[in-house]
Parts: C-alpha cells; structure tokens; sequence
C-alpha cells in the first residue's frame, strides 16, 4: 500500500499590521474650532445677547472690575485675530501731516472723528502748517470748525499749540509726550495718539471706546483712562502693541457699541468675559 505524501505546512503569511490612527493634533482641533467660530461670526450667530435687565447687571459687574482676568493665551489669540481680520488698521481722522493730525486729534475731543472730517479739509486747505494757521487766525479758524463741539476753546487751543510750534519747536511738532502735554488742548491720549500714528511709537491712546472695551470684556480692567492703558501696555505682547491702539478703538466704535454690542458678530465673543452674552456652542466658550 502506497504511502501518503505528507501535506506541505502552511506558510506563515505576515499579516499587514494595522496603523495606529493617531489623535489629532491640539493644532487640527484648534483650526476646526477656528473655522466654526468665524463661520458663525460671519453668519451673525458667534453668540446670543441677553435682555436689557441682564446686559445692565453684566456692565455693572464689569465696572466693578468682578470679571475674571485674562490668561495670556487668550489675550494672544484675541489680538491674533484681530490682526487677520485687519492687518493694517488705520485711524479714520483725516489729517496731511503730523502738525494737522494733532490738530485734527485736538477737534475730536468729546466729539466725533467724522464730524472733525466734515471740518478740516476747508480748514487744512488754507493752513497745514503753525505758520499758516496763526496767520490765519483764531476768528477764522472758529468760523471753520464752528460745526465742532466747543470749537471756540478749541479755536482759541489750536491757535495756542501752533504759537508754542513755532517759538519753542522750530514749527514741527515734537516726538516727545512732555513736550506734547505741554500744548493747549493737548492731554495724554492726544499725544499718544500723535505719537503713534505720526512718529510709530507703540503707544496706546485709552478713549471713551477702548475704555469700555477694557472694563466691558475684562481685558484691561481700570476706573481711570490712565488705569486701563497701563494694563494694556502690561498685556498686550510687543508684536501687537503698535496697532492695539486702532484694533481696539475700531472694535469699540462698530463692535463692542456702548448701548447694544454685536456679540452675534463678535470675532472674540468666545473670549470675552462679559456675561451679558451667550456663546453659540458652534463657537465655543
């Protein structure tokens, strides 16, 4: 009887071993939050106000300096987005050069860059420098700003500032904050305002704007104008501080409005402490 051939063993096929999927990356979550919270910016749905009893109690909270403080992290990102949203922000006062920017800085005190704007063009038509201006005189200048809130003291200033160019600065305006303060109708935001746009100084000018934004989302908290702008120049990292100054302003006039702010449409509604809002989940909080 003929012997069976042995069946031949089985090769051993290596199995393809299975990649481990990896969790994404803190970096992959933060795009995919990034992208859901401008999408609901953009849709007018980054967050929900609440009614006018709780935005009352909320800014009363807020002046009390009761909301929690900013983590580094946070004040980064919120100027990081503020910086992609507008790279290159600008101050809307018109001006020609530094003199009639601090003329123009000087007019818009407790009132509106736009209705400076409506002013000076016939006024820096017929004077742009202290030479022309006093020459021009202060009647004249009072007849060309008198659309302008106080315009006679502030006539009576700008004729003043342009008297103190020309007898102690050569008539050109000083690159300097105590030679600045020491003009008519020049105060610390005035200068800072100068230094910063005119020279490109990191500094940060606190107005009625920037000063509810500091107090409303807690960013800066501060009783006083000057309070809130040395936090900011605490907090705000070195890279921004050249713009912060326009970012904020911006965000305050058309963002973060005083009687009604549009949180729906706020790009650091997640960011914000106020609690007179509620963050859309789609955002994040």
């Amino acid at each position: 009887m003929a012997r069976k051939k042995p069946k031949p063993a089985k090769k051993l096929t290596k199995q393809p071993t299975k990649k481990r999927t990896e969790k994404p990356a803190n970096k992959t979550k933060l795009t995919q939050k990034t992208q859901g919270r401008l999408q609901a910016t953009r849709k007018g749905k980054a967050a929900q106000i609440k009614p006018p009893k709780a935005r009352v109690k909320a800014d009363v909270k807020a002046a009390q300096g009761a909301l929690p403080q900013w983590t580094p992290a946070e004040i980064e990102e919120a100027f990081r987005r503020l910086a992609e949203a507008n790279p290159a922000p600008r101050g809307e006062l018109q001006h020609i050069n530094p003199f009639t920017l601090l003329v123009a800085v000087v007019l818009s005190a407790q009132a509106t860059d736009a209705g400076v704007n409506k002013a000076t063009p016939a006024l820096f038509a017929l004077a742009d420098t202290p030479e022309k201006m006093v020459k021009l005189g202060e009647g004249k200048v009072r007849d060309l700003i008198k659309t302008i809130g106080l315009f006679r003291t502030k006539a009576r200033n700008v004729i003043g500032l342009s008297q103190q160019l020309i007898e102690k600065h050569g008539g050109v305006v000083p690159r300097d904050r105590e030679a600045l303060e020491a003009l008519p109708g020049v105060g610390r935001k005035t200068a800072n305002v100068v230094l910063n746009i005119a020279f490109g100084e990191p500094t940060i000018a606190v107005d009625t704007h920037i000063f509810r934004v500091g107090n409303r989302t807690g960013l800066a908290v501060g009783k006083t104008p000057f309070d809130v702008e040395m936090k900011l120049l605490e907090v705000v990292p070195d890279k921004y501080r050249l713009h912060a100054h326009h970012w904020l302003i911006l965000f305050g006039r058309y963002t973060c409005i005083a009687r009604r702010p549009l949180c729906e449409k706020c790009i650091i509604a997640d960011l914000c402490k106020w609690q007179g809002k509620t963050v859309n989940a789609a955002v994040g909080a």
